[in-house]
């Protein structure tokens, strides 16, 4: 018997976890029971400890999509600091329009690998994080919608008492990571591309240094990246001066061949 409905996310641009609260709170209220607590753990000081659930939970745990895969930063600390226990879990990826690939599958491979039942997941389309132009907006209203339907029919099928794991597309294991093009239709090389800052624009406020998921923009000196970049855009979405982007010229022609590649309408997937 499920007593509580917990939201795990990993959220550099918050679309993850709009979608994970949305699918904790509608299950909740389906269930009857509270929906808390909520895991936040893009900061990577919360990636440090671990998180304990038991049979009495249901989990919404949710990732955006790198490349078709969960996050490569991301997966060993999954692995290594969520503990189920018998926790049913729902599995969320979020993806840009392009293909969330193998990702919900691998996401579903580590909760199963650490205790968890997975009776539901879903890829859900939502706007691509330097792509912008790309799902522009979503996950909008109507997909808010959808996804409460779909969250009400997963917390009926735990409530039956029904744990089975539902058919997921993609590879288990999953396959090599997606390799990113550019224009020319060659393979685009940006991995030790960082985001530059305009100086001029700069006010040193710190907000970039906060966002970064992987602690590798400095607060003393938040025009500099000192580390790790996964391009999650996190410090330019969130810069209030609009100081910080990337000029790469390898990382602008996978952005552009994005743009002209998959502009058309990708639906969401919902396993039941």
């Amino acid at each position: 018997m499920v007593e509580r409905v917990c939201a795990v996310w990993f959220s550099p641009c918050g679309n993850v976890e709009k979608i994970v609260r949305t699918v904790a709170e509608a299950a909740a209220d389906a269930l009857g029971v509270p929906a808390g607590p909520t895991v936040d753990l893009t900061p990577p000081a919360a990636r440090t400890r671990e998180y304990v659930f038991g049979p009495g939970d249901l989990a919404v745990v949710g990732t955006p999509v790198y490349a078709g895969r969960v996050p490569n930063k991301l997966a060993p600390d999954l692995a290594r600091i969520l503990r189920g226990n018998g926790a049913a879990a729902i599995a969320a990826v979020s993806f840009g329009n392009r293909s969330f690939g193998d990702a919900l599958t691998e996401l579903a491979g580590i909760l199963r690998a650490n205790g968890f039942a997975v009776p539901a997941a879903a890829a859900v389309v939502s706007q691509h994080s330097f792509a912008q132009a790309l799902a522009a907006g979503r996950p909008d209203a109507a997909d808010l919608e959808e996804l409460r339907a779909f969250a009400r029919r997963a917390a009926e099928k735990v409530r039956s008492g029904c744990l089975a794991g539902p058919a997921i597309p993609g590879s288990d294991p999953p396959g090599p990571y997606y390799t990113p093009l550019g224009t020319d239709g060659q393979p685009a090389r940006f991995l030790k591309a960082l985001p530059e800052t305009d100086a001029a624009l700069c006010t040193r406020c710190g907000i970039c240094a906060a966002a970064c998921p992987m602690g590798s923009i400095p607060p003393e000196a938040p025009s500099e990246t000192r580390g790790i970049c996964i391009k999650c855009q996190a410090c330019i979405r969130k810069c209030p001066a609009g100081a910080r982007r990337f000029t790469d010229p390898a990382f602008l022609s996978h952005r552009e061949m994005l743009l002209r590649t998959c502009s058309g309408p990708v639906p969401s997937a919902f396993c039941l």
